[in-house]
């Protein structure tokens, strides 16, 4: 019988590091050789899904956390933040001095120093992990290149925002800000520092894109899978019959989840596909 899977990205598909383990990879390919679908679902706009990442092999694509799903060459859904929404996180950011850049499908807008911050964090990463240099720069130095500095911000075709931490304004504030109109992670990138977060549209998330999915494929709920580790998978693994976290996940991801797979770079991803049939 045909299973479909979700697989989020950041500590799940790939590692710390930002690279995708290749027991990882042979797991998808093999699941699809199997006869069954795999999708990533990702809290990235499509934008930062890398070409290699894509040459894995899917299925399709849900990403912006669940603002955008792709199917092939086609675009099921895509809802996009209002423009109002932006122009209010842009002034209050900008009061308090805080770092972000505006995820869209189309680039990634850096505010005034955000492109600077991110470099800054990617280097103090990289003397935390001397040994893993290499794959680190792999692994994030494309979301530093790919920003775009001095462009309008206050935009119409924004998926996501996200903001470094601030010694001046704490996370909770920022929260009690936007809580009616965004819902709001903390930062999900292990090499940036804590504090930092991630908006995106409130009330869709990836349980709502996944829906929307299996209702296109006519896919019962029963046959489905997802792996994740961060505060934007609890949803997707709370919604679908075989929700399981990597053994490197959040502790409150681990709570909600049917099961608790080894981490990335322990072949978690592959040790599960194969205990549960699907390779």
């Amino acid at each position: 019988m045909k299973k479909i899977i979700f697989l989020d990205i950041d500590g799940t598909l790939m590692n710390d590091n930002g690279v995708i383990p290749e027991s990882a990879a042979l797991a998808v390919r093999k699941a699809r050789e199997n006869g069954h679908l795999v999708f990533i679902c990702t809290g990235r706009s499509r934008n930062i899904i890398f070409p290699e990442i894509i040459e894995v092999g899917f299925d399709g694509i849900i990403g912006a956390a669940g603002g955008y799903i792709e199917i092939g060459d086609n675009i099921l859904f895509h809802e996009k933040i209002k423009k109002e929404n932006v122009q209010h996180l842009v002034e209050f950011f900008d009061t308090h001095e805080i770092d972000f850049f505006l995820e869209s499908n189309e680039g990634t807008f850096s505010s005034k120093n955000a492109k600077k911050r991110m470099l800054s964090d990617i280097e103090r990463y990289l003397l935390d992990k001397p040994d893993f240099k290499e794959e680190i720069e792999k692994g994030f130095m494309p979301f530093y290149e790919m920003l775009i500095e001095g462009e309008e911000l206050i935009r119409e075709n924004v998926n996501k925002i996200v903001f470094f931490g601030s010694d001046s304004l704490p996370f909770e504030r920022i929260a009690q800000e936007f809580e009616s109109i965004f819902t709001i992670i903390p930062n999900t990138v292990s090499a940036f520092k804590k504090d930092g977060g991630e908006l995106s549209i409130l009330g869709i998330n990836k349980s709502t894109a996944i829906m929307k999915v299996i209702e296109h494929f006519n896919i019962r709920k029963e046959h489905t899978f997802a792996y994740g580790d961060s505060l934007n998978d609890l949803e997707m693994l709370e919604y679908v019959q075989y929700g399981i976290a990597m053994g490197n996940a959040h502790e409150a991801v681990k709570k909600v989840a049917d099961d608790v797979t080894e981490s990335h770079d322990q072949n978690g991803i592959y040790n599960s596909f194969k205990k549960y049939g699907l390779i």
